[in-house]
């Protein structure tokens, strides 16, 4: 099957975890809005599915795919489904509902990530609510993230497979999530990450595994894979971040 993936084409965004299934999985698809418009694809395309009064079940926001007949919104009810159709989740169910908690919980984590720069409205610009950024940036660096990164290693500590995987003896669609999360943590907050990751010793094992995945590194390598910016989810604005630890003095 050839699957049709609308997000927005000059972002990462939530689209990027369902990419990230895509590509470890072999997967055909086409990335619907960054192809032409000459070619009836483009975000013309993607707007006609979330404008048309006709869909009976329309999508709420991007991303959405296209499988089939079938159209499947939400970030973490499409990898439940690419899951189970491409060995990216458990066989059985009790380990496919553990696996789509945790990517649950990982939706969670993004959302409280992009209020950290947009803590009153995504409407309106991040000058207009620097301060109140500033506040709760330095409350998801003290306090949310130990609490979500955290749980994530100990469920890598307690995964009674010893895999070194969050869910299972193998490779989940939650690991690439994480993958995910965590490298966009490392772009917007690349000081506080020093000292988190060093107290995450499981997880950062995880993204160097993950990254060295042969079809995930080839996609990094591409040019397929956008790169971080100030539109996306995780964003780098100096003042948001930790401030940079001092050298130690030498003795």
């Amino acid at each position: 099957m050839r699957y049709e993936l609308f997000y927005w084409p000059s972002i990462q965004g939530r689209g990027e975890f369902v990419r990230l299934a895509l590509e470890q999985a072999g997967a055909e698809y086409i990335d619907v809005a960054r192809r032409s418009e000459a070619s009836g694809m483009g975000v013309s395309a993607l707007m006609r599915w979330l404008e048309d009064d006709t869909v009976v079940c329309p999508p709420f926001a991007p991303p959405y795919l296209k499988a089939g007949k079938l159209v499947i919104g939400q970030t973490a009810n499409i990898l439940l489904f690419l899951g189970a159709r491409h060995r990216l989740a458990p066989k059985d169910e009790a380990g496919r509902l553990w696996t789509h908690q945790l990517q649950l919980t990982i939706a969670d984590l993004v959302s409280e990530v992009h209020e950290s720069h947009h803590p009153i409205a995504s409407r309106l610009y991040y000058e207009d609510q620097r301060q109140a950024a500033r506040r709760r940036a330095a409350d998801l660096r003290t306090q949310r993230l130990p609490k979500y990164l955290g749980y994530f290693e100990r469920i890598l500590e307690r995964n009674p497979h010893a895999s070194g995987y969050l869910s299972g003896k193998t490779l989940t669609y939650a690991d690439l999530s994480m993958f995910q999360v965590i490298m966009g943590l490392r772009y917007a907050f690349p000081h506080a990450m020093i000292g988190l990751t060093a107290g995450h010793p499981r997880l950062e094992a995880l993204r160097v595994r993950i990254a060295a995945l042969p079809r995930i590194a080839a996609y990094l390598a591409s040019k397929r894979r956008l790169r971080f910016s100030q539109q996306g989810i995780f964003r780098h604005y100096p003042e948001l971040d930790a401030p940079r630890a001092k050298p130690r003095a030498r003795r």
